[in-house]
């Protein structure tokens, strides 16, 4: 009997969005069981569907029930919202709101079930009458850097959180420090939670040699928003250039502005700007690179690191704990502490990337050994528990 999933995310499945979130949702839709079939309520970008009604399309070699409930055009689903009235969230749950009784038909069937990716969403989610799963994905604390109204309104993401951790069935966490928060501040809800990352398609971000030359190019793929720690990224690209003599490029996949940030236009120069790119794009690039970045001050599990390392590319980092299993110095990239200067900061990764340079350049770091950091979240470990949890929670329902 075929099982019915309904996901609610502010996602056009033919749009241009990226992010850690947004690719676990289209792994979600796009690799999904013969024994599933997918209800995906998102947005439509273009303007060019009646909102409301459902459409077929096809993703890859699985064919999803599209549902727009409402319109939010390409070029605003890509920044953070500046005003309330402005959050995509906001408009999305008021869409789907709208449509609740269209969801609710679409997505019945004996065998169903909910995910979700946001808190937001919660209330409508447990109104379609089906078993919840949760992702937590982290968003910080109310003391760190972020651009998103969440900053503004923390009170109210702390209140959302505490009602969608109480409506779910099933809450799956990203990394294991959101299951330590909940021990101690929510212990309440750590009986129904679970560990389980993003995934990474280590098909399509397929293993290759580090490329020839003695240019060192240095990948980042997403938004760069505050809590990336554009300015530190910057910084440290820009004394990397001057170390190396200007044998050093710095790419950059997604469709944010890096001129906001002062920082940028030392390294424009050298700075090659991808846009936005599909997986297939995003897989190219890395392979034409040597290595990653990552300067966040939070995180949840970053696809982009899982990709590179796919690939066989090292990360350099500030550290999270999530990341010391992946990241080990002398095998597949380094950690650096965060200190209170941040030139201190742009200094110990400076050195961290010369000397993963010199580990590149001697043949002392594998792509192989690499690459088999990432296959414990491959999408051939990771999903298949992803989707019986669901099977698990309809059967118990029924």
């Amino acid at each position: 009997m075929t099982h019915r999933l309904t996901m609610l995310h502010p996602i056009d499945p033919r749009g241009s969005k990226v992010g850690g979130i947004e690719t676990h949702v289209r792994l979600m839709f796009e690799r999904h069981p013969p024994d599933f079939s997918v209800l995906l309520v998102g947005v439509d970008e273009r303007g060019d569907l009646e909102l409301g009604k459902v459409v077929k399309l096809a993703v890859g070699d699985h064919t999803i029930d599209f549902l727009p409930v409402v319109h939010i055009p390409d070029r605003e689903i890509h920044g953070a919202a500046k005003k309330l009235w402005q959050s995509v969230t906001l408009r999305f749950a008021l869409g789907a709101l709208r449509y609740l009784p269209t969801i609710r038909r679409l997505g019945d069937a004996p065998h169903a079930t909910t995910e979700l990716q946001r808190f937001e969403f919660a209330p409508i989610g447990r109104m379609l009458g089906r078993p919840v799963v949760q992702l937590v994905h982290g968003e910080g604390s109310r003391k760190d850097q972020m651009d998103s109204l969440i900053k503004r309104f923390w009170y109210i993401n702390a209140l959302n959180e505490r009602i969608a951790l109480r409506l779910a069935s099933r809450i799956v966490c990203v990394n294991q420090n959101i299951i330590e928060r909940f021990k101690k501040v929510m212990p309440q809800f750590v009986t129904k939670s679970e560990l389980l990352t993003v995934s990474v398609d280590m098909d399509r971000f397929a293993l290759a040699p580090f490329p020839e030359g003695d240019v060192f190019r240095i990948v980042f793929a997403g938004r760069l928003d505050t809590f990336k720690d554009p300015p530190l990224m910057f910084e440290t690209m820009r004394r990397l250039h001057a170390a190396r003599g200007g044998r050093f490029e710095f790419h950059y996949i997604g469709t944010s502005d890096p001129h906001r940030f002062a920082e940028f236009a030392a390294i424009e120069p050298f700075t090659i700007r991808h846009g936005f790119q599909n997986s297939e794009g995003v897989a190219a690039i890395m392979r034409q690179c040597h290595s990653g970045v990552l300067t966040s001050f939070f995180e949840g599990m970053p696809c982009y690191l899982l990709e590179l390392l796919s690939t066989g590319r090292p990360v350099g980092a500030i550290r999270l704990p999530q990341f010391d299993p992946l990241l080990v110095a002398g095998e597949s990239g380094f950690l650096v502490e965060r200190p209170a200067d941040a030139l201190a900061s742009a200094e110990q990764m400076t050195a961290g990337f010369l000397t993963l340079w010199d580990e590149i350049a001697t043949g002392r770091l594998a792509p192989e050994a690499i690459r088999a950091k990432a296959v414990p979240y491959s999408t051939k470990v990771q999903m298949p528990k992803l989707f019986e949890r669901h099977r698990q929670l309809a059967a118990a329902r029924s």
